[in-house]
């Protein structure tokens, strides 16, 4: 396994190996915790010179080509890799993150929450947001009235917005026990889909969540503004529902 290029720094390298920051990738090194060749790394800036063995706590590492990121975006935070004004989903990873391009693969409005994924892997991006491809999201919603048979068959059959647009069909499930809450399922990604598409029938969203990309739902456990990484099997469930 090659570990880089001729005289990279050891830093360097577990920075982008491991996603940390240099210093965090120095205190890593300072702690004895990095071998190099079966040895204990001395320092930071330890010259590689291509194929040595880098463990870590006795796991070998490599370099990480592209990241995957579950995100639980938080009320307020904008779906966007800068913002001069506001505070950005790429704001709150980048400590860790410092030195890669990452975006988000999909957004949400200022006010809706849940899963946005974030990457710096534009095929795989473009691949599950193509409309020929495009990966479902589900939504949790709340609105200002309960939910009505008639807007269940006009989502069913595809909702014409008011400027003529006819969508693609739709799934909403109202629940049961709470009228005025629904999950509902896109198919496409239209600019305030879901809340264009409930204002035909006279409804308002106060609340959206998203749950879901594909099957891949969000992490329970992480709270807002908390993430982690994809694993191997969801990046590949991704791919395989967007036809890649």
């Amino acid at each position: 396994m090659a570990s880089g290029k001729k005289g990279e720094r050891l830093d360097k390298y577990l920075s982008e190996a491991l996603g940390l920051s240099r210093s965090q990738s120095r205190a890593l090194i300072a702690k004895k915790k990095v071998l190099v060749d079966g040895l204990v790394a001395q320092k930071a800036d330890w010259p590689l010179q291509g194929g040595e063995t880098i463990t870590l706590e006795g796991q070998r590492l490599e370099r990480q080509k592209y990241v995957y990121l579950m995100l639980n975006k938080p009320q307020g935070v904008v779906s966007a890799s800068q913002d001069k004004r506001d505070l950005t989903v790429t704001d709150l990873v980048k400590e860790v993150f410092p030195r890669r391009q990452l975006f988000p693969a999909g957004r949400l409005d200022k006010t809706s929450t849940g899963f946005v994924l974030l990457t710096d892997d534009g095929v795989f991006a473009h691949e599950i947001l193509a409309p020929r491809r495009h990966v479902s999201k589900t939504y949790q919603v709340l609105l200002d009235c309960p939910c009505t048979p008639e807007m269940q068959r006009g989502f069913e059959e595809g909702v014409t917005l008011a400027d003529g647009q006819k969508l693609e069909p739709a799934d909403l499930m109202p629940d049961p026990q709470a009228p005025c809450q629904a999950v509902v399922v896109l198919h496409q990604g239209v600019y305030h889909q879901i809340k264009r598409m409930f204002g035909v029938y006279g409804a308002g969203v106060n609340g959206l969540h998203r749950l879901a990309i594909g099957s891949v739902r969000l992490d329970e456990s992480l709270a807002p503004g908390q993430w982690r990484p994809l694993s191997e099997q969801e990046v590949e469930t991704l791919r395989r529902e967007s036809g890649s």
